[in-house]
């Protein structure tokens, strides 16, 4: 089958480590014919915003979008990127699949854990105003309608892959209204799934818990703030950002990516580990419903780390960006 994607290659890292990821694709034998975009640094210098009007409708018109990581300036007045591009395309779930990698040894083993987090408002509505001198107010925006939407994705995305638990995670002794809000939403769907086991954490709890024993956790469904902190803390136990590929999903349109960030220290150098962004190409495959030839890129990428002969700098070794690209698609 043959498929139109918006590509959004990013700033820094990003065209190396996306370069990587389409050559994988491609020799998986997956048809793709690609919408090139922009947003991030290079859409501000062209165009004076991190998300040109030119992307949303190419995204729109595509319903896909494979994309790397951005950057956006910092203290001078722009939208995340990120941020700007889940709000007009309502992609009120991000999913971060966080699981131990072959050849990859880290503190805890048996990691296997799903961050699903509610992409469209809480703190980072991005509602902001000055009281009075010295003082800032920020709004914590909670919805009946994204909560539920949340609640929905995590319980389907649970039933779909065969997981057994979800855990609702807020802070409701506190913020009694929107996280009781939250929880409220969340316990109705769980009662309508009695065979999918639920319980409920306030968001310190876990942070503890998480780092004690993260192999008893099976999928995370939390608001946009404590979801943005627990999806990093939770990479971070099976070895960084570098190894963890996201997702961005709405209900109509849906865009892929590598968590972490732009580099833009490393970028020009051959050395960015393409890793993330390779199995963010791997879910969006899944997402396509282009099974076999994710499960053959995701088979071939854990024979490499299994050698351990082809690893790049983050993971321990001295191999390029493109030597552990050739690794993956010699196996292919």
């Amino acid at each position: 089958m043959n498929y139109h994607i918006t590509l959004i290659e990013g700033d820094g890292i990003g065209p190396e480590v996306m370069g990587s990821a389409l050559e994988i694709l491609d020799a998986a034998g997956v048809d793709i014919r690609w919408d090139k975009a922009i947003a991030g640094q290079e859409a501000v210098d062209k165009f004076g915003e991190t998300v040109p009007e030119e992307t949303i409708n190419s995204i729109k018109k595509t319903k896909v979008a494979f994309k790397g990581p951005v950057t956006t300036p910092i203290g001078k007045g722009f939208r995340s990127a990120n941020v700007s591009l889940r709000q007009k395309l309502n992609l009120n779930a991000c999913m971060r699949p966080v699981a131990n990698l072959p050849g990859i040894t880290t503190r805890h083993q048996n990691v296997d854990l799903v961050v699903v987090r509610e992409n469209s408002e809480g703190l980072y509505s991005g509602l902001e105003h000055q009281v009075v001198k010295g003082v800032v107010a920020s709004l914590k925006v909670i919805s009946r309608s994204a909560c539920n939407a949340i609640g929905q994705f995590a319980f389907d995305y649970c039933r779909n892959h065969g997981r057994r638990k979800v855990t609702a995670v807020h802070k409701a002794a506190v913020m009694k209204k929107s996280d009781g809000l939250f929880l409220e939403e969340i316990r109705k769907i769980a009662k309508k799934n009695p065979f999918i086991e639920y319980d409920e954490l306030a968001i310190d709890s876990l942070s503890m818990q998480l780092v004690m024993e993260p192999s008893k956790f099976d999928v995370l469904v939390m608001g946009n703030l404590y979801g943005d902190i627990i999806s990093d803390l939770a990479s971070g136990l099976v070895g960084g950002l570098g190894v963890v590929p996201g997702a961005n999903i709405g209900k109509d349109y849906a865009v892929f990516e590598p968590v972490h960030g732009s580099a833009p220290d490393l970028a020009g150098k051959g050395l960015a580990n393409p890793l993330a962004a390779v199995l963010s190409g791997v879910l969006m495959l899944e997402y396509l419903g282009e099974h076999a030839a994710g499960d053959r890129i995701r088979d071939a990428v854990y024979k490499v780390l299994e050698d351990g002969k082809i690893r790049t700098a983050d993971l321990g070794g001295k191999s390029s960006t493109n030597e552990f690209t050739r690794a993956i698609i010699e196996i292919l």
